[in-house]
């Protein structure tokens, strides 16, 4: 935590869906103290005051889900986890949700206890996230389909117990035998559910929204898509205001159109979401994403058939590409601040509102990260 007294003033303030100009914080103890426009901050003293004049700024970005960066992936220990996230801190990404690949029972309960213990050190890890073992193998994306399951009362509630109130999320296969049991089960633990690498159409997937699922995994990735008879999950999660919907905003998941076309239909619940691996901040090459091996080609992650293997993204050039395929710049701040922290009941994160956690993210005009500024729990 950053325990010093800071005035940013000039600043071109966009929060809360708004943008206002020439505007300034007060951060005191970790939060906003104060805020206005102007120049009203004269009157109060600060350790620190920083003049963002030209300059854009936002509550800090929240990432429910990414894979590793700066080299490292998740489940390579502790250790790679702080690399990954001082990477992506680097980028505006002040806390995070650590993503987990599918594996072992047993491989996860231990990444699980490790993702605790460093969540109770580390306020910018927000908790667990595990993409698998309980999805569709036919579309197991970048995850071995030898290591998927069929969810079972027992093998959830052992997952559950071995985070130790650290699991935020869980990606699951609503259609899968006993999907919809183990939804209800993740959901009356305070485990957020989203549908994903999976195969429902759109009825079985406002199913699982009825059971306790309120987000959709990268939307349209691994998942049947979206057409004029079939409207399969994306039809189902942008026609309810319970679901929020992840989109990967790296010109490769996602055309343009379609990334705008996702924040038209569903106005104020869009994640934009890294899902990055290991190369993000890092070189191409050949990494591994789980027991899979990936090569990175000019900052595009696939496996040996071709398929897209996570991401080498990071949250502020997430926020360039949705500006330039036509999303309002609040809007797609919102994405990757405001709504993210509501998803997983957070409402303290993503706001530069008196009172919250002063997470803030300093950027030139043109959207690259100048200062990356956190605050306390």
């Amino acid at each position: 935590m950053d325990d010093v007294t800071r005035i940013i003033h000039s600043a071109r303030l966009i929060d809360a869906g708004a943008e206002t100009p020439d505007a300034w914080i007060r951060v005191e103890a970790g939060r906003v103290a104060a805020s206005g426009t102007g120049d009203s901050w004269r009157s109060l003293g600060a350790d620190e005051v920083v003049d963002a004049s030209g300059a854009v700024l936002t509550p800090g970005f929240v990432d429910l889900h990414g894979h590793g960066g700066g080299g490292r992936a998740h489940e390579d220990g502790i250790e790679a986890i702080r690399v990954a996230r001082a990477t992506h801190l680097a980028y505006g990404t002040t806390r995070a949700v650590i993503s987990l690949v599918a594996g072992s029972p047993a491989d996860l309960a231990t990444r699980l206890g490790a993702i605790a213990e460093l969540a109770e050190a580390d306020a910018s890890v927000l908790g667990a996230h595990l993409e698998g073992p309980f999805l569709d193998p036919a579309h197991h994306g970048a995850h071995d389909p030898a290591l998927l399951l069929t969810p079972t009362p027992e093998a959830v509630a052992a997952l559950i117990e071995a985070a130790r109130g650290s699991l935020v999320q869980v990606t699951l296969a609503p259609e899968l035998p006993g999907g919809h049991d183990a939804i209800a089960q993740f959901a009356a633990a305070g485990v957020v559910v989203a549908v994903g690498h999976t195969d429902a159409d759109v009825e079985a997937t406002r199913r699982a929204f009825d059971a306790g699922a309120t987000l959709l995994t990268h939307a349209f990735n691994a998942m049947p898509g979206l057409h004029h008879r079939a409207p399969g999950p994306v039809g189902a999660a942008t026609g309810d205001p319970r679901v929020t919907l992840e989109v990967i905003a790296d010109g490769v998941h996602l055309h343009p159109d379609v990334i705008r076309m996702l924040f038209a239909a569903a106005p104020g619940r869009i994640a934009l979401v890294t899902d990055a691996m290991a190369a993000a901040g890092a070189a191409d090459g050949t990494y591994l994403l789980g027991s899979l091996s990936v090569t990175v080609d000019a900052g595009v992650a696939r496996l040996a058939d071709g398929t897209i293997a996570g991401s080498t993204l990071t949250q502020d050039a997430a926020l360039r590409t949705a500006v330039a395929a036509g999303v309002a710049l609040p809007d797609a701040v919102a994405a990757l601040t405001a709504t993210p922290a509501r998803t997983i009941g957070r409402p303290e994160l993503g706001s530069l509102a008196v009172g919250a956690v002063a997470d803030a993210v300093l950027l030139s005009a043109d959207l690259h990260v100048r200062r990356v500024f956190s605050g306390t729990v």
